[in-house]
């Protein structure tokens, strides 16, 4: 038995099967063998879309018996944005579409909501950017709690989004710590991306046992490249086992680009039986 099959798995549809409509992604999905997927904000920069586009989007999932176990609030990443939560300008933006977000995931059954902290903000003090974000990141919590999920914080790496606020696992945990003690609700939690700790040439392993207890969810790819995993430098199967072994029960998310540009052809790595665990 593979690392690879203590884990079950959920396939990132904002860059896997990207080449397809959004609403076809879905049931490309299941017929790939999966059983559950994730979304980056769906809607590009409409933070609080239509009924119709809500229904329609339902709908993809249902139909193609697929659950979305994970989605970000408003990211702005259509516009090279990294998040909206510290963005003084998106402020209002971001906590509209809040509850928006929050009852999109009630309805699927999604139990992870990922809050992009947001670039700085040339001529604002990131101090003030903190306090902000924090205030932000409160409600969103609040707002995951009462739909029975979880609110993510993510480290970016510094060579693609070097002006994104948290650039080292540390500063997310950090971030993570304060939102717990504002809310009391202990539902803040690391998303745990190993390509993004990677780029940043932070040692995996160290931050995998150090955090383990403060990890909600993780994501990967391969590196340098963001592809699938074989293509690069990662080992695997070993990533696979420490995260077993630090008593990580959660989902692996698959956030690459297939290397062919084909994502039904990036999967010969994970035996079809695995991908809808």
């Amino acid at each position: 038995m593979t690392a690879a099959a203590a884990h079950s798995y959920t396939v990132n549809l904002s860059i896997l099967f990207n080449e397809l409509p959004l609403l076809e992604r879905p049931a490309a999905a299941a017929a790939a063998g999966f059983t559950a997927a994730e979304l980056w904000w769906p809607f590009g920069e409409n933070h609080d879309p239509s009924q119709a586009e809500l229904d329609a989007l339902r709908k993809a999932f249902t139909d193609a018996g697929v659950r979305l176990t994970g989605l970000n609030f408003l990211d702005d990443l259509v516009k090279g944005a990294r998040g909206t939560a510290s963005a003084p300008a998106e402020s209002e933006r971001f906590r509209a579409n809040v509850p928006v977000a929050a009852a999109l995931a009630e309805s699927l059954g999604t139990k992870a909501l990922n809050a992009l902290y947001g670039n700085r903000a040339t001529g604002v003090d990131p101090a003030e950017q903190d306090a902000l974000a924090l205030e932000n990141l409160v409600i969103a919590a609040r707002a995951a709690h009462s739909v029975g999920a979880i609110l993510l914080i993510e480290t970016l790496n510094r060579v693609e989004s070097p002006d994104y606020a948290l650039l080292t696992a540390e500063a997310a945990i950090e971030v993570v710590d304060k939102v717990n003690a504002a809310t009391g609700l202990d539902n803040a939690r690391f998303l745990c991306d190993l390509y993004h700790l990677a780029k940043n040439g932070e040692d995996l392993a160290a931050v995998i046992e150090k955090y383990a207890d403060r990890i909600g969810h993780v994501q990967i790819a391969d590196v340098p490249a963001r592809n699938e995993p074989g293509t690069g430098e990662l080992d695997f199967e070993d990533l696979f086992a420490r995260l077993t072994a630090a008593g990580y029960r959660g989902r692996i998310g698959l956030e690459y680009k297939p290397s062919t540009g084909v994502s039904a052809d990036s999967f010969a790595w994970l035996p079809r039986d695995l991908r809808a665990k």
